[in-house]
């Protein structure tokens, strides 16, 4: 099996940045979600993206955002892909891929193999589709710790790229990478000691285990 693609989503610091680049991390997640404990401001994210640079790839999360928002995170955080986390439509997924001109990963929440089967609706839409824990109602939509029944999406072979979240951690990101074949993990309360606090240790865990799975 071909090491996946590793992503640390909800990085606040320059330091945790500098920590997923130790552990050379693919990319690293800017939250743009005012509810979130992860949350960024566009001055934030300016500070985060100029530390960044072009040694990692940065992927900015929205949730139901409207387009002058997006535009504000695409340019403050100097994106290179789209997160959409929270209920877009295919329809609203594919007017963002079309209307920012950058590659749009779109998050289901899963718990049943229907949730599975909606990722087929977002072909022609969405460049990447990453199954996530769904969480319970009322709850933020991710960073939650929560895993699914990752049977549900083993060996996933659909129309689009995909990814692995919810829960992930050092701990079980192997089994999960055996189960699944997953060719991108994406860690976010995983890797933290705190709600939004990043530890250099548990990143540098996380992508050493994903890579021997």
């Amino acid at each position: 099996m071909t090491a996946p693609t590793i992503k640390i989503c909800g990085v606040t610091t320059p330091d945790a940045i500098d920590a997923c680049v130790a552990a050379r991390a693919q990319w690293c997640g800017f939250v743009f979600f005012a509810l979130s404990p992860r949350n960024l401001t566009p001055s934030e994210a300016a500070i985060l993206a100029g530390h960044a640079g072009d040694r990692i790839g940065k992927v900015g999360l929205f949730v139901e955002a409207d387009d002058l928002a997006i535009a504000e995170g695409v340019k403050a955080g100097a994106l290179d892909a789209i997160q959409l986390h929270g209920h877009e439509t295919p329809e609203r997924t594919a007017q963002v891929r079309q209307r920012f001109g950058l590659p749009v990963w779109k998050a289901l929440p899963v718990a049943s193999s229907a949730d599975v089967e909606r990722a087929l609706d977002y072909r022609g839409a969405a460049d990447l589709i990453l199954f996530d824990a769904k969480t319970p109602k009322g709850a933020l939509p991710g960073g939650m710790g929560l895993a699914f029944d990752w049977s549900l999406v083993a060996r996933w072979n659909g129309p689009l790229p995909w990814g692995l979240a919810g829960g992930l951690n050092a701990a079980n990101v192997a089994e999960a990478l055996r189960l699944t074949g997953a060719p991108l993990v994406d860690a976010s309360s995983g890797v933290e000691t705190a709600p939004g606090v990043k530890d250099a240790g548990q990143i540098a865990a996380f992508c050493n285990a994903a890579r021997s799975a």
